[in-house]
């Protein structure tokens, strides 16, 4: 669903190539039989694109957590299980590492069969961890902060254990502290207390994209504003002229929807960049991120130290991570417009409060996932 769980899986095999093993990636969707997969991934996306009150009641009926009893997700995830059990026999696999929740749900239902005969540690992507993320039957769940890991010890009586996000060493390169300030835009009752980008790297990529932004706010802070892999938010266009009218340079991702690009490519003063393949020397380039999801976009800007705002969160897992990453300490998590602004105005301005929150977001970056599960016992 999107690409932040695809996003993980790569670099968890990235890695384990590199340490010499052999890996795998597998969509459990395509898994599925008779086509239930790409309808699931279909809908989902209609739903957060266009009607996102109905995703938010599926979130409720099966997904939040809580003390009510909830429909389970195995019943759907049992349909991937003899696939799954086939190819664990042809690759010879050690473990299986679930990064989705529905693959958490049919790696438990085996384990606890005792048809998958392997370890199964659990990378949960999500601050807030949903009872589907949950099944007992896992061998392991490896968890961004301490609350999260103690809510799957207390849920199910299982190990957990912290090591923060998954994200591309190549996110965390970038200029030391203390690099010379560019020089600051003209003064206004509008504009932002901040130089261009207090965030910026004096890699070429970067200054790449910094030289792309003149054009459209010569001299202004650039804030990357995040729609996801799907581009689904709400009021972006809103979102996109606020910033715009106050001094920053809106630079708006909008993932593969074409038509919302179209659309927003028309505000003066906003750049819609297309699909971006070069991530960290854009959130190098950038100020602050205003994100809607807490999803895999949020924690690669923590990675390069960029501040981040959440903001209008889509329903559902979305407004549940947003709430608990700000209360992580790594996010500001604001209601209204003037709380984004002001925010910004603070976040964006180079001082002790920015700093203070670039390093709370590297401190959640604890130890490698990968690690911890080939160290699972079987």
């Amino acid at each position: 669903m999107g690409s932040g769980h695809d996003t993980v899986a790569a670099e968890l095999v990235r890695r384990a190539r590199a340490a010499g093993k052999e890996a795998r990636a597998v969509d459990v969707l395509e898994l599925l039989p008779w086509g239930l997969g790409t309808g699931l991934r279909g809908g989902y996306q209609a739903a957060v694109r266009h009607c996102p009150w109905l995703y938010g009641g599926v979130y409720d009926l099966f997904l939040r957590p809580g003390p009510r009893p909830r429909p389970s997700g195995t019943p759907l995830a049992r349909l991937a299980g003899d696939r799954l059990l086939e190819l664990v026999r042809q690759t010879r696999a050690d473990v299986v590492v679930p990064v989705f929740h529905l693959a958490a749900q049919l790696t438990g239902h085996l384990r606890a069969r005792g048809a998958l005969r392997v370890p199964s540690a659990v990378v949960v992507v999500d601050f807030a961890v949903h009872r589907q993320w949950l099944h007992p039957g896992n061998d392991l769940h490896l968890c961004l902060t301490d609350r999260a890991a103690d809510e799957v010890r207390a849920a199910l009586g299982r190990p957990a254990r912290v090591t923060g996000p998954v994200v591309d060493p190549a996110f965390f390169a970038g200029p030391a502290p203390g690099t010379p300030e560019p020089t600051r835009p003209p003064e206004s009752s509008g504009s932002p207390r901040s130089p261009r980008s207090p965030n910026s790297s004096d890699s070429p990529e970067s200054a790449e994209w910094r030289r792309r932004f003149e054009p459209y706010g010569p001299g202004r802070p650039a804030v990357l504003v995040s729609a996801g892999a799907w581009g689904a938010g709400a009021r972006l266009h809103r979102t996109a002229r606020l910033l715009a009218a106050h001094g920053y340079l809106p630079v708006v991702l909008c993932g593969r929807n074409d038509r919302l690009r179209r659309a927003l490519s028309g505000v003066p003063g906003v750049l819609t960049p297309g699909w971006v393949t070069d991530m960290p020397a854009l959130l190098r380039a950038c100020a602050a991120l205003v994100d809607n999801a807490a999803g895999q976009t949020a924690v690669q800007a923590l990675a390069a130290g960029l501040p981040v705002v959440g903001y209008r969160p889509l329903p559902g897992h979305g407004a549940e991570g947003v709430r608990r990453m700000a209360a992580a300490g790594v996010s500001d998590h604001v209601p209204d417009e003037a709380g984004l602004l002001d925010s910004l105005a603070r976040l964006t301005a180079r001082g002790p409060e920015r700093a203070r929150r670039v390093a709370a977001g590297h401190a959640l970056f604890r130890a490698d996932a990968l690690a911890e599960a080939v160290r699972l016992p079987g």
